[in-house]
């Protein structure tokens, strides 16, 4: 990888300014223009070398309480209820696994009460009575930053 590519890697982890142009902020200190740092960031993520570009948030610091789910879906439902299990705006993970429980997903809410009421509707709605529910009690991993200077 490119110096430059690695450098605006290091930078839009580790210090993206909160601003209303960080882009131009980011592309005075590499000494490039605003529509080339945009450019190569657009590259980065074609190359999928950024897969994601966004907020990270401590839900619990925010006073979110959040929480693992299981569920067994039949394989000609799996389409359906992955359909109605994201159509929930704070699911934030939805995959299937080679287990009995083969559909997981998060929710966080900001409320016990909303949970609980988030995964009954699920239940309504998907007709699946049993979900296998496992509240976070500690965070492993909020997110990952890499030093990429030198890859």
């Amino acid at each position: 990888m490119e110096d430059k590519y690695s450098k605006l890697l290091n930078m839009i982890q580790n210090d993206l300014p909160m601003e209303s142009r960080p882009f131009l902020s980011i592309a005075e200190k590499m000494e490039k223009s605003e529509d080339e740092v945009l450019d190569m960031i657009k590259e980065l993520k074609e190359q999928g070398y950024i897969r994601r570009f966004g907020g990270t948030f401590d839900s619990k610091n925010l006073g979110y309480t959040g929480t693992l789910c299981g569920m067994e879906v039949t394989e000609n439902k799996i389409e359906e209820v992955a359909h109605i299990v994201n159509s929930y705006t704070n699911v934030t993970h939805n995959y299937l696994r080679n287990h009995k429980y083969n559909m997981w997903f998060t929710l966080i809410e900001p409320s016990q009460s909303s949970l609980d009421n988030h995964i009954n509707e699920i239940k309504t709605k998907t007709g699946i009575d049993e979900i296998l529910v496992l509240n976070s009690l500690r965070t492993f991993k909020i997110n990952v930053k890499l030093n990429v200077e030198g890859a």
